[in-house]
């Protein structure tokens, strides 16, 4: 009785070629995501700090209609983070607390 086996080369090769399509599936989504944020944000003519603050967000929510910071907003939004930081570090808090502190101070 003889049984059938394949080359190990070819068994390697079904393998690999079942890894990538599993990978390509998944990646799928956010690729078409990425693209749409990426349309829209070129379609807003948007640059710098408040490209990638679209694209945050567009790429978080799942929307691309989130609404962006204008120029003065970003750059509050960015002192009120500094002033954050500088007060977790006068804690002296340290990793998920120090990020949860932070996380609280901005949104207040």
């Amino acid at each position: 009785m003889s049984a059938y086996r394949l080359p190990p080369a070819l068994t390697v090769l079904s393998a690999v070629l079942l890894l990538v399509s599993s990978t390509a599936a998944i990646a799928g989504p956010q690729q078409e995501k990425m693209k749409a944020c990426n349309a829209e944000a070129k379609e807003k003519a948007l640059k710098g700090d408040e490209r990638r603050s679209f694209m945050s967000g567009c790429l978080s929510s799942g929307s691309a209609a989130k609404p962006t910071l204008t120029a003065d907003e970003a750059s509050a939004l960015k002192e009120r983070k500094k002033q954050c930081r500088t007060e977790a570090t006068d804690k002296a808090l340290k990793g998920e607390e120090r990020k949860s502190f932070i996380a609280e101070c901005v949104k207040a």
